[in-house]
């Protein structure tokens, strides 16, 4: 039970990516050029960056239930905050609310969506998990509709009822044993070689994706003239492919290891993000559909098996820490990627217009994974 409830709260977390087809919307509502719609971004991921790893460490200690319950009940007053924000920067307040709540439920996923599982099976739960992200990062699609009809506070409105679904659940929920005397978490157990590469990668993967996340939405409303209905349908592509390759990489690092699968996700990102990188104001919206495509399985290719190999570094009582630590990296990534991605349009745009800036930001991030590839390959190789 506690995998399917775990899936259920991720699902909800990763409903967020709503917001990312509604930033003109909000850029428009608020009067704020598009570079600043990053503090959207960056105010939700670092706080739930650092959230995910304490929160996850935290449980450990008194339950992954409870702390998953507490951070489903925290989403439910983010939500309400930022539907009813009045400003800008109350927005970003709202975001930070709902990165500690998101945070608390990241942290404690994966430890219950492998609680009880054989090591052997730990790639197909994960997987699962990832599924269920995967699912909720296609609120895109709907999202549109919403923005189109409703305005972008729909967006906030709707996941409040959910959100409420899935605390009645938790609430329910048996929680698991806790073992009352454990060392505390040292250094040394984030620094262990595995965890330090696998983290990097992660970092790597995520910062790079999110060049889509935050610059695509203006590309297909404002570039191509798409409604945000359209675009939506567009952008949930990436999420589509990520949902589709997370339990396939999973089945298949259960059965020949976490390396290679990892390897070959971070090449197809790359190779999404690269065609990104080249098109134009008239680029046949097929090849712009492929590379959104190709670009998120690639993701999910590379992110259960990433998560696999920073979990099995650490005991059973420490998996809700591991959990936390996979989140960490992966959301400092987002950080960082929004950061340079924002900075990159601001720079740029004056010099060589938004889609000049755009196609800019969508080659340095492939340049990134690329990197990050060849070296998961020389590490897989020198690892035989």
């Amino acid at each position: 039970m506690s995998r399917w409830v775990a899936a259920a709260g991720a699902l909800v977390v990763s409903l967020d990516s709503m917001m990312n087809i509604a930033f003109p919307a909000i850029a428009a509502a608020f009067a704020v050029p598009a570079e600043r719609v990053r503090w959207v971004i960056i105010c939700y991921v670092l706080t739930y960056a650092i959230t995910s790893f304490v929160g996850g460490a935290a449980a450990d200690r008194i339950g992954h239930v409870a702390v998953f319950r507490a951070g489903v009940a925290l989403s439910v007053v983010a939500f309400v905050m930022g539907g009813a924000a009045a400003t800008f920067d109350w927005l970003l307040v709202a975001r930070v609310v709902q990165g500690f709540a998101g945070g608390l439920i990241y942290g404690t996923a994966p430890a219950l969506a492998i609680f009880g599982a054989a090591p052997e099976a730990r790639g197909r739960r994960l997987g699962f998990l990832s599924a269920a992200m995967g699912v909720g990062l296609l609120g895109s699609l709907p999202a549109g509709a919403l923005v189109e009809s409703f305005g972008w506070r729909a967006v906030y409105h709707v996941r409040v009822p959910a959100a409420l679904a899935v605390l009645v659940w938790a609430a329910v929920t048996r929680a698991e044993p806790v073992e009352r005397l454990r060392p505390s978490m040292g250094f040394g157990d984030v620094t262990l070689g595995p965890v330090l590469r696998a983290g990097a990668l992660s970092f790597v993967a995520r910062g790079a994706i999110f060049a889509i996340w935050l610059l695509v939405p203006f590309y297909l409303v404002e570039t191509r003239g798409l409604g945000a209905f359209v675009g939506g349908i567009f952008f949930m592509l990436t999420p589509l492919g990520t949902t589709i390759a997370g339990p396939l990489s999973g089945r298949l690092a259960d059965r020949v290891g976490a390396s290679m699968p990892a390897v070959v996700g971070l090449g197809l990102e790359a190779a999404g993000l690269a065609a990104l990188g080249f098109v134009d104001g008239a680029t046949p919206l097929g090849v712009i559909a492929l590379a959104l495509f190709v670009a998120g399985f690639g993701l999910g290719f590379f992110e259960v098996p990433n998560m696999a190999a920073i979990m099995a570094a650490f005991p059973s009582s420490r998996q809700g820490a591991a959990g936390g630590l996979s989140f960490l990296a992966r959301t400092l990534g987002v950080v960082a990627g929004v950061a340079v991605t924002g900075q990159i349009v601001a720079a740029r745009s004056a010099a060589v217009g938004f889609l000049g800036a755009f196609t800019e930001s969508l080659l340095v991030a492939a340049l990134a994974v690329a990197a990050a590839a060849v070296l998961a390959l020389i590490g897989a190789r020198a690892r035989r």
